[in-house]
């Protein structure tokens, strides 16, 4: 392999690992469960966490939550962001939607946080999409 193509790949292969400092993610489901709990902290609504891995190929787990406006999204968002950063020390891969805050997709590889407003919960509904994997609730129901 030429000097190029080994740089290029050894670049692909590190775009493609989990985002944390040493290594992968030890346990998707307490990453799951702490992402849940932010959310909760925040008084996120129907939170529940999808056991996705046997349906999709690219995440171990879905967290589902809704806020009641987008301004609620948005700071489910940001301290996701920053109490995972800071308490697992892993950032997440990808973020989408945060402009609109309508639907808040974090990619954190194995875990994929889905933050939506009612509307929009309703429209897209990944809970019916998902209905025949293992879930659990977390928090207090809406």
């Amino acid at each position: 392999m030429t000097e190029p193509q080994s740089l290029q790949q050894s670049t692909l292969e590190r775009s493609t690992q989990p985002v944390r400092e040493g290594g992968g993610v030890d346990d998707p489901h307490a990453l799951a469960l702490a992402i849940a709990k932010v959310a909760d902290d925040l008084k996120a609504q129907d939170i529940v966490i999808l056991s996705v891995a046997d349906a999709v190929g690219y995440a171990d787990y879905f967290v589902l939550a809704t806020g009641n406006t987008d301004r609620q999204t948005k700071a489910v968002h940001d301290n996701v962001l920053k109490t995972i950063k800071d308490d697992e020390r892993i950032i997440p891969k990808r973020v989408e939607g945060v402009t609109e805050a309508t639907w808040i997709l974090m990619d954190y590889l194995d875990v994929v946080l889905h933050v939506f407003t009612p509307d929009a919960r309703d429209f897209y509904r990944l809970d019916r999409l998902y209905g025949d994997v293992p879930r659990e609730s977390f928090g207090t129901p809406s």
